[in-house]
């Protein structure tokens, strides 16, 4: 029997793909583990859900800024010191300032909350100088494989998703996000430390780092226009733009409020809050290893894009429409959640596979460090406004944030439909 195309590839990983994916589940134990919590979290603190939503939207203002010098930075500094950097700016240090709220009022906790969302903020950079090490020494019919297991390895902390919830039941919520956001300083200090040591620098990196030595910031920012050319005379490059954008603008909402009706509309208690992301990343595990791997071989992404924004509009439109429960959640309510989480998982699975993918497939190697940077600040640029907007329409009724989730991934499936349909008698673009 063959064996499968992922496990394959997780086997021959060397060099830097191996050190990024063979670190990446330590992001499970440390982040993954705090994120269900991080809007409840807020709201016991006293901030309301129009904040919340403000409180997103700046920071994806501020990532637009960082994801702009995100490319310079990977040129400068190289693409393995500037991950150690961004890294140690994006997550330890929030980390901090996150369990710091807590102890203080609710006009101050909304202050500082402002303050770690500008601060995770340089994750942008982060994530651009992480892409260029993962990739740029990869085999090229590889990639959509590596980034496959990456999703893989961040779905794994599901499996201790019930350490948060035995804390929350023992300590009650506030307490025990104290705890997991120090639990997150510590293991992310040691990811990013440990994949320095085990990383080396990229053939692309060295050549870009001694041709940006000595030139200045300000004359390479004026280089972006060049770059802005680049994207704009591309239409997969455009193309994969617009994925990104409409696949960031649904997380970022439903990042966001997904935990927040199900805890104060659905009446879903504290302690079960972290069993759902644990459900959808073993869902969307098993999605990997027997429907998406079957087209991370290929380049071709129509009818998966379909269907990956497809399953994410059932999903968003069934947790908007689950009526409310009397008294406390019934079990009608969690078969209807446990639905919506069928199809989440397959959605969330094969587009955040897509997304980075045809990114990375598209871009000209020895501009891929500035055009991703590009391509991000657009992204964080245009889904700016999503969180905001999203918390508007919660603090009217939390079912809202849903129908403009939902209407994003029906937008999705037209856009995906549109660009193929256009490539019909260009095969060799799609």
């Amino acid at each position: 029997m063959a064996r499968n195309p992922l496990v394959a590839t997780l086997v021959g990983l060397r060099g830097n793909p191996r050190a990024c994916v063979y670190t990446e589940p330590l992001w499970g134990l440390s982040m993954n583990l705090c994120l269900p919590y991080a809007s409840v979290y807020m709201l016991a603190l006293g901030v309301q859900d129009a904040q919340i939503g403000l409180i997103a939207s700046l920071g994806m203002l501020a990532q637009v800024g960082f994801g702009l010098l995100g490319g310079i930075i990977t040129d400068k500094l190289g693409r393995r010191l500037a991950t150690l950097v961004a890294d140690a700016c994006a997550w330890p240090l929030p980390c901090l300032i996150w369990f710091a709220a807590s102890f203080v009022d609710q006009r101050a906790a909304f202050w500082l909350f402002v303050g770690a969302s500008l601060v995770n903020a340089t994750l942008q950079i982060g994530q651009n100088t992480w892409d260029c090490l993962m990739v740029e020494d990869a085999e090229r019919d590889k990639i959509p494989h590596i980034y496959s297991l990456v999703m893989v390895a961040g779905h794994l902390s599901a499996l201790f998703a019930p350490i948060a919830a035995v804390l929350v039941a023992q300590f009650q919520l506030v307490a025990a996000v104290r705890i997991l956001y120090v639990n997150a300083f510590v293991v992310m200090t040691v990811k990013m430390i440990w994949l320095f040591c085990w990383s080396h620098e990229t053939d692309m990196g060295r050549i870009r780092k001694q041709a940006t030595r000595g030139v200045s910031i300000w004359r390479l920012l004026a280089g972006y226009r060049g770059v802005l050319g680049i994207v704009r005379r591309s239409p997969g490059t455009l193309f994969a733009l617009v994925v990104a954008v409409l696949v960031g603008a649904i997380n970022s909402v439903n990042q966001t409020f997904w935990q927040i009706i199900v805890n104060k509309k659905l009446l879903v208690p504290d302690a079960a809050l972290p069993l759902f992301p644990m459900i959808r990343s073993l869902l969307a595990i098993v999605f990997f290893f027997t429907v998406i791997h079957q087209v991370t071989g290929t380049t071709r992404f129509r009818w998966p894009l379909v269907a990956g924004f497809g399953a994410y509009f059932v999903g968003q439109t069934l947790v908007g429409a689950i009526p409310v429960p009397d008294g406390a959640a019934t079990l009608g309510t969690y078969a209807l959640l446990g639905v919506c989480l069928l199809f989440d998982s397959f959605g969330i699975g094969m587009l955040a596979m897509l997304a980075e993918a045809i990114v990375a497939l598209r871009v000209d190697p020895l501009e891929r460090s500035r055009v991703m940077a590009v391509q991000r600040t657009v992204v964080m640029l245009a889904i700016s406004p999503f969180g905001y907007l999203g918390g508007l329409l919660s603090g009217v009724d939390r079912s809202l944030p849903f129908v403009l989730t939902a209407t994003i991934a029906l937008a999705g499936v037209l856009a995906s439909l549109w660009y193929y349909c256009g490539l019909r008698r260009s095969p060799t673009t799609g």
